[in-house]
């Protein structure tokens, strides 16, 4: 069935206006569409159309019927045009909405559905439809999160050997433990300055390349390789020093405002979490001078420890 003219006269004005000739076409689409004949039934519904726009009664059956036909295109048309109305008609938006979930527009779904509940809040297909749609939406978005989360898992367990680095970079980074992309964002760019024989061209050649997929060093800090290799340095601590001195409150250290304000934004809060920190970490927060980083390294010297070395 074509869908020509029904868009021809949709997209302009009436064709003429003759409200008692749609109302013959339209009796006599009844008639056809009682004896089973709906193609016929539709070219009088459309013919009753053509005659006059206004009559939403014509034009919700003759959308009704392309529906029902599998003429979805015409009938969304019309459905949608209904919709407008300063009283949108209740059955033209509930069905509308069914196509448009057919379709796997959910969002849309929802706008036609909401409408109805906005006008009849009591209506019992829209509010079960309502949950039906809310529920797909939400399924979409889980497919969806898990494709994301799982590309996002491939692309962050790339091997850095994967990578166009220099051979020095490459070198630093394996001795340093750093493998995958994701350990590479778990890492400060004080912290790989720090390391030996790392300079500035192997750290602008790494933040080039991980730039180019929109990402930085220490991206991932909370819980990659720093929080690893600190967890693991105070496990080795554990072994030979009393746990009552690793547990000991950082405030109770008796350190400088400033000394102990650079702890409190790393989010240290006992003697063995510092002493698992570098100079390099330290040293990378705003307003941490040497000397104050001097004085945490005379306290933790004084209880038998220091601040982490990087191998």
């Amino acid at each position: 069935m074509s869908t020509s003219g029904l868009d021809t006269v949709i997209g302009g004005s009436n064709i003429a206006s003759d409200p008692q000739g749609a109302a013959n076409h339209f009796k006599k689409g009844q008639e056809l569409e009682k004896a089973g004949d709906r193609t016929a039934a539709i070219t009088e519904y459309r013919a009753a159309y053509e005659r006059d726009q206004t009559n939403a009664e014509h034009t919700f059956r003759l959308a009704y019927l392309l529906d029902l036909v599998g003429e979805e295109h015409e009938a969304m048309l019309l459905y949608q045009r209904l919709a407008m109305h300063s009283e949108p008609h209740i059955n033209a938006l509930v069905n509308l909405a069914v196509l448009h979930e057919d379709r796997g527009e959910m969002h849309q779904a929802e706008r036609c559905l909401r409408k109805v509940l906005e006008a009849k809040p009591n209506h019992a297909r829209a509010r079960l439809f309502m949950k039906d749609v809310s529920a797909s939406k939400e399924a979409l978005y889980d497919e969806g999160d898990q494709r994301d989360e799982a590309k996002r898992k491939a692309e962050l367990d790339t091997p850095v050997t994967d990578f166009e680095l220099s051979v020095r970079s490459r070198n630093c980074l394996k001795k340093m433990n750093i493998r995958t992309l994701r350990d590479l964002l778990m890492i400060t760019k004080a912290e790989l300055l720090s390391y030996k024989n790392f300079g500035e061209t192997s750290l602008t050649e790494i933040e080039a390349m991980l730039a180019q997929r929109g990402l930085r060093l220490g991206e991932g800090l909370d819980q990659g390789y720093v929080a690893r290799a600190a967890k693991d340095y105070i496990d080795k601590l554990a072994d030979r020093v009393d746990a009552s001195v690793l547990g000991k409150p950082v405030a109770s250290m008796d350190l400088s405002v400033r000394a102990r304000r650079a702890l409190q934004l790393l989010g240290v809060q006992s003697v063995g979490e510092l002493a698992a920190r570098t100079e390099a970490e330290l040293m990378g927060v705003k307003n941490f001078g040497q000397n104050s980083l001097d004085e945490i390294k005379r306290k933790l010297i004084d209880m038998g420890l220091s601040l982490r070395e990087l191998d």
